[in-house]
């Protein structure tokens, strides 16, 4: 017999999201916006399998007067699936869509989570005049392929597409915010709670499964080609703060470790990518994962305001 997890209280934020539809390249994206109309834009970008409410906590910790712009990325969340897949330079198109509409005209300022953050970086080497500035949490790119690996990449990507991709249900809420809390032990329950009604949705059937298009987890046909980024990076104009969580697993993974190895890790390569940000900053965030953001939201918004000014 399952055993249904214990319901909590959701997390009671501090400043009330509003949600609109907006279309970014022919998709219907759902858009959160908190903070009053007119005042300074902040763009926030969330990472992979996540969600635009992942900002709230950080949000809630702003001191400052601003205007948060989230977008849920195509295929999460609220926003439309793309029956063809998902590529990379999608998000970095939408990305420019959703200034267009919101920001026409101007310099963003943009924050970017692990996915959100390398859609960021990437997208201020490649329109240096729309960026003023980004911060990248604990995104730095992924470690780099061999381009011989091409071919069983394209053939695994084949294979891949002749079996529909799902997610396995889920009992109850209480459920998605339990696997939440395993994904990350930092994360309180009422946070667990909150996000899990922005992460997952109720079916017909009485089971609760993933808002997100399953297609993400579809792997890749193209190998990662570092020297490309680089060339990207070197082309940043705009000012650059990397934040790094101190126990997360990026760096090891960066450096050629498997994921989770190791009871420490340096940061060596992401102090050898960020050499190819030009100005850029790098701080670290103490007792925090991946999803530092969540672990210490005050740490990330402070770190932000000030960098930001």
């Amino acid at each position: 017999m399952a055993v249904r997890q214990e319901e909590v209280a959701p997390y009671a934020p501090r400043r009330a999201a509003r949600a609109r539809r907006v279309d970014l390249r022919g998709l219907a994206h759902n858009v959160l916006e908190w903070g009053r109309p007119g005042a300074r834009k902040l763009f926030l970008l969330h990472g992979w399998m996540d969600v635009a409410a992942s900002f709230q906590f950080l949000v809630d910790e702003l001191a400052g007067d601003w205007h948060a712009i989230a977008p849920d990325l195509r295929g999460f969340g609220g926003s439309d699936w793309q029956p063809q897949g998902y590529w990379f330079a999608d998000y970095v198109a939408d990305l420019e869509s959703l200034l267009d509409a919101f920001a026409p005209g101007e310099a963003a300022t943009i924050v970017g989570h692990s996915l959100g953050a390398n859609v960021a970086t990437h997208y201020a080497g490649v329109r240096p005049d729309r960026v003023a500035a980004f911060v990248a949490i604990d995104g730095f790119g992924i470690p780099p392929e061999n381009p011989d690996d091409a071919p069983r990449k394209y053939a695994q990507w084949l294979d891949a597409l002749r079996e529909p991709a799902a997610f396995a249900p889920y009992a109850d809420f209480a459920a998605v915010a339990a696997r939440l809390r395993r994904n990350d032990p930092r994360l309180s329950a009422d946070k667990a709670a909150f996000l899990a009604r922005h992460w997952a949705k109720a079916c017909d059937d009485g089971k609760v499964r993933l808002a997100s298009d399953p297609r993400h987890k579809l792997p890749f046909p193209h190998v990662y080609r570092l020297e490309e980024v680089f060339a990207v990076w070197r082309c940043i104009r705009a000012r650059a703060l990397w934040i790094a969580a101190e126990d997360s697993h990026i760096p090891r993974w960066l450096e050629g470790h498997p994921e989770g190895e190791g009871a420490t890790g340096t940061l060596a390569g992401v102090r050898a990518r960020l050499a190819h940000v030009p100005g850029a900053q790098l701080v670290t965030i103490a007792d925090a994962g991946h999803m530092v953001h969540h672990d210490q939201p005050r740490a990330v918004a402070r770190e932000v305001e000030r960098f930001l000014g």
